[in-house]
């Protein structure tokens, strides 16, 4: 289809008012874009200005906010890193023996002492044992005293046999010279010789039964010996039977129940003691020479900024992982009171140094195009305050007015944020309260009215 023929001399109207159709849209958006700025202009100088800008009757007769003064505290330069603490005394128990547990002493998280029992493995037949041998050991003993009596009673006879003999030698040699001098007859120097010669087989008697005496002793003190070994044996087996703490600590989880059979590779449990632990962290090689023995270590919980406890670093590795480029750095940690455990995933935080600087709350920030300010409280003007006739019954009347301060802040100090310029300690600023605030706002402390502020459990405005 063809479109139709038109006159010649209305198509220049046509054109020309297409033409003024786009004029009028061209027209609208710039006015439009006007608009808009007009409006952004006007609503930041009502934020930045609103307090001078306003009439006395619409002006609000007073924010009522919370004031503090700028306080100075400690500033931490310090960096985190996140590891897990070891106790540095802990055992895995595994019995001895093998056999089926007949008693369970303990229960999981029980506190022990060294060489406290913990389970029993079936010790009957090894406790009859232990009863044969000590009872073989008793009269091994008995033997042997038995033996040393009769040796006793020998060397006392041997002394009085050596008497005799000695009293037999002299008669001898009296008699043979009386015989020599005719005094006594041949026959009294005979018997006195045969009275000698009795004593001496006497006393030779006397003298093999002490030696029979003495190996005899000899053999019950072996036999005692070999007794008393076997009832040692006897007892250790006894013992291995029964699993004792080898060290002081908490039981961890049993892996085992009564009637179980257990060998030497079953793990009983295990004993661990938390009084001091060890923390390795790995410090990137950037911050090695930052690194001393000594610095204070922080221990933080992983779900937030308690602090666990303090401790210090022991240890620096000489050496550098060649495959993170980083130092292990060990500290060691105290826990008297039980509130770190081994194993413990914690946040770590290394103070390499300790300064003092101006502090404020965070609830005290307000963000602003990207920047950072505190409402000061100031002296407010004439024009700034509301008159005294324009409050409520029972109200004061504001004698200050919150102060847009920009601020540059440093890093976080737990609920603090460190002020490095713009603020000085002994200013007063509003930490709660601040929303509902514009630069020059007339203000109402806390302690000057009845009720806590509108926003008090709001955050800072952005």
């Amino acid at each position: 289809m063809t479109a139709p023929n038109l006159p010649s001399s209305e198509k220049p109207m046509l054109t020309s008012a297409a033409s003024d159709r786009r004029l009028g849209v061209g027209r609208w958006l710039i006015a439009g874009g006007i608009g808009i700025l007009l409006l952004a202009g006007g609503f930041l100088v009502w934020r930045f200005m609103g307090a001078r800008g306003q009439g006395g009757m619409g002006m609000p007769p007073g924010v009522t906010v919370q004031l503090e003064p700028v306080q100075t505290g400690n500033v931490q330069d310090a960096s985190e890193f996140l590891g897990s603490l070891e106790a540095q005394t802990g055992v895995v128990l595994q019995p001895e023996v093998s056999g089926r547990v007949t008693q369970v002493y303990v229960s999981a998280g029980d506190r022990v002492n060294p060489g406290q029992p913990i389970v029993l493995i079936s010790p009957d037949r090894t406790q009859a044992e232990a009863n044969a041998a000590t009872a073989n050991a008793a009269a091994a003993e008995s033997a042997r005293q038995a033996a040393a009596a009769s040796l006793q009673a020998l060397l006392a006879r041997r002394a009085e046999l050596e008497a005799e003999l000695a009293l037999q030698e002299a008669e001898f040699n009296r008699t043979e010279q009386l015989v020599s001098q005719g005094a006594q007859s041949q026959q009294a120097l005979d018997l006195a010789r045969r009275d000698l010669e009795v004593a001496q087989a006497t006393l030779a008697s006397a003298r093999d039964e002490i030696a029979a005496a003495q190996a005899n002793l000899n053999q019950a003190e072996a036999s005692l010996a070999q007794a008393q070994a076997n009832q040692a044996a006897a007892q250790q087996s006894l013992q291995d039977r029964t699993v004792t703490a080898p060290i002081a600590g908490t039981v961890g989880n049993l892996n085992i129940k009564l009637g179980d059979f257990v060998s030497t590779n079953t793990v009983i449990t295990n004993i661990t003691e938390n009084a001091a632990l060890e923390l390795d962290l790995q410090i990137p090689i950037e911050q090695r020479n930052r690194l001393e023995l000594g610095l204070p270590v922080e221990l933080l919980s992983v779900e937030g900024e308690n602090k666990l406890a303090t401790g210090g670093i022991s240890f620096i590795s000489p050496s550098t992982d060649p495959d993170t480029q980083t130092v292990l750095v060990k500290a060691r940690f105290e826990n008297p009171q039980g509130r770190l455990q081994d194993a413990q995933k914690v946040e770590a935080r290394i103070v390499w140094s300790e300064t003092t600087g101006v502090l404020v709350p965070t609830a005290a920030i307000t963000r602003l195009g990207g920047q950072t300010f505190v409402y000061v409280a100031d002296a407010g003007t004439e024009e700034e305050l509301p008159p005294p006739n324009a409050m409520p019954p029972g109200m004061p009347a504001p004698e200050q007015v919150a102060r847009l301060r920009p601020v540059q802040l440093g890093e976080l100090q737990g609920n603090n944020y460190e002020v490095l310029s713009g603020l000085e300690a002994g200013q007063t600023i509003v930490v709660s309260g601040i929303l509902n605030l514009q630069d020059g706002t007339p203000i109402l402390p806390q302690s000057e009215t009845e009720g806590p502020p509108a926003d008090e459990s709001s955050g800072p405005a952005s």
